[in-house]
């Protein structure tokens, strides 16, 4: 059976399903390029970051993080990092509050991701009432193997490609909803986990009575 067979089999919630899908694919898409961008450079100019600033080259790190401004971890270390002469506790709460910033970037989209999966399945079992209606409706016993036979194949052709639609689209979205849950997760920890170095660093240099901050240019 061709697609356009099928679509037209699935009656009516096939429109909202094939937004949902359309919608979904496209989400998924930018969310990808998204991840792909951080997971390939994050790390590695991070780690680069502290270690410039750990060898007291913080003009170094600054440029190198100004160079990378796109990525989330660059703009939470430059928030800190381009005050003018923070306290320890100044600078903790600099970084902390650039964190809780990007989490919305960080979590873009995964609300819709949410409507779509609990909405598609929703759709899928409509789609398979209005076919058990369809079917009842044409269904005449006396009838049986004649003209109105195939009112009620249409119904039942109707619920069941109605409700495997609704669960593909949904199994589909969840899969990459969960992923990128996980990603986001971990996102999270190498936040803390980085952000921790760079605060104990900082606090370091407070301590010993140096310059932790960049000059001013």
């Amino acid at each position: 059976m061709s697609f356009n067979n099928l679509f037209t089999a699935g009656g009516v919630v096939m429109w909202p399903l094939l937004g949902f899908s359309v919608l979904a694919v496209a989400l998924i898409i930018e969310r990808v390029k998204f991840w792909i961008k951080i997971n390939t450079r994050q790390n590695r100019v991070v780690r680069e970051v502290l270690q410039l600033y750990r060898l007291d080259n913080v003009v170094g790190a600054l440029d190198k993080l100004q160079q990378n401004s796109d990525l989330p971890m660059s703009r939470i270390f430059l928030a800190a990092l381009e005050l003018e002469e923070p306290t320890p506790e100044e600078f903790r709460l600099a970084l902390e509050s650039e964190s809780q910033a990007e989490i919305p970037l960080l979590k873009r989209f995964q609300n819709i991701f949410d409507t779509i999966i609990g909405l598609a399945p929703l759709l899928g079992l409509l789609g398979t009432v209005l076919g058990l209606i369809t079917s009842f409706a044409s269904l005449d016993i006396g009838d049986v193997g004649g003209t109105k036979t195939s009112g009620v194949t249409s119904g039942i052709s109707e619920a069941l490609v109605s409700t495997a639609s609704g669960l593909v689209v949904a199994i589909f979205t969840l899969f990459f909803a969960n992923t990128f849950r996980g990603l986001y997760m971990r996102q999270i920890a190498w936040i803390q986990e980085y952000g921790g170095q760079l605060e104990l660093l900082y606090r370091r240099r407070y301590e010993r009575g140096e310059k932790p901050y960049a000059p001013t240019r």
